[in-house]
């Protein structure tokens, strides 16, 4: 939804702040989601954490169709506390249930099966709005078609095998069992995060998840609905593909692992940079011009361009991370 520009709504300060909400109450249930997966284990937490995207797309519905606003900020306060928990139990699979040389190729595929569902939500919108080349709101039909497909979470969450079910390749079982106290479990999770080695990437993951607020704000603010809707869509491709890409390298057995891992960080952020630059010098220009880009007017490649290699920074970065 967020690809949309906004949550595809025509100004991005209401979602903006919604999207706040969202990621302040992740960290919270993300501390805590250890404890979580102590009681209810890896599968039942991660059908748990995707249970809260459905009542955040019900709020943008509300708002786009009848300007309701306190559904976007109760639905993102739900997203928030599910999304947390989710988004720990999907990395602790991804990581955990695969042989440790096919890990990097895993996360390529973890991350493209997360935003397949971006690249049918943005076909379906840009299906929706291929005829609206103004700015403004997307369809509110883009959002029914987003609730549908959450709605689904919990059932396909479902169909992921339990731990001690997964069989490897290399025969070692796959336990993921908590059996710390609850007290136990919290002191070590305080102890990780102040910890030196997670201290020192705090920056890193600051500038890599400050990069999505920008770009999608940027999106919504200076191009046209159906523009939006084929950022929506392109982004997801882009996505996918750059990440396999990072995977596949990051698994080249050829090469030391030290070598692999400091070409990744030096080009992921030599090219970081050089797109916060070019963005500054574009969108310092947009706020003299006031454009309103369409794909049929002069301009919108280079415009477009920027937006599909945030997301592709985004991408990596989170992969790398």
């Amino acid at each position: 939804m967020n690809s949309l520009g906004a949550g595809g709504e025509e100004k991005p300060y209401l979602v903006n702040g919604a999207n706040a909400l969202t990621f302040c109450l992740m960290v919270v249930s993300c501390s805590f989601s250890s404890v979580i997966v102590r009681y209810i284990g890896i599968k039942w937490s991660l059908i748990v954490g995707t249970m809260g995207y459905a009542p955040y797309a019900a709020g943008l519905y509300t708002n786009n169709r009848f300007g309701t606003e306190w559904l976007v900020l109760f639905g993102a306060a739900l997203c928030g506390i599910s999304a947390g928990i989710f988004w720990m139990a999907e990395a602790a699979i991804a990581l955990s249930y695969p042989e440790p040389y096919n890990q990097g190729r895993f996360l390529g595929f973890w991350l493209s099966f997360r935003v397949g569902g971006q690249v049918l939500g943005g076909a379906i919108n840009l299906g929706l709005n291929a005829k609206n080349n103004q700015a403004g709101k997307v369809s509110y039909h883009v959002y029914q078609a987003f609730i549908a497909l959450q709605a689904l979470g919990p059932a396909a969450g479902l169909l992921i095998n339990r731990p001690e079910k997964v069989q490897r390749k290399d025969n070692i079982r796959v336990d993921m069992r908590i059996t710390n106290s609850i007290r136990q479990e919290l002191l070590l999770t305080a102890k990780l995060f102040f910890s030196k080695d997670f201290l020192l990437i705090v920056p890193l993951i600051g500038q890599g998840v400050y990069a999505e607020a920008v770009m999608f704000t940027y999106e919504s603010l200076w191009f046209s609905v159906r523009a939006r809707a084929l950022g929506s869509f392109l982004s997801g491709i882009v996505a996918i593909i750059a990440g396999n890409l990072l995977g596949a390298f990051l698994d080249r057995t050829g090469l030391l692992l030290k070598t692999r891992a400091r070409a990744a960080f030096f080009v992921i952020l030599t090219l970081q940079g050089a797109w916060w630059i070019w963005a500054t010098v574009l969108v310092s220009d947009f706020h003299k011009a006031h454009p309103t880009y369409d794909w049929t007017d002069a301009g919108f490649g280079k415009a477009f361009a920027l937006f599909l290699f945030l997301v592709l920074g985004f991408q990596v970065n989170y992969l790398y991370l």
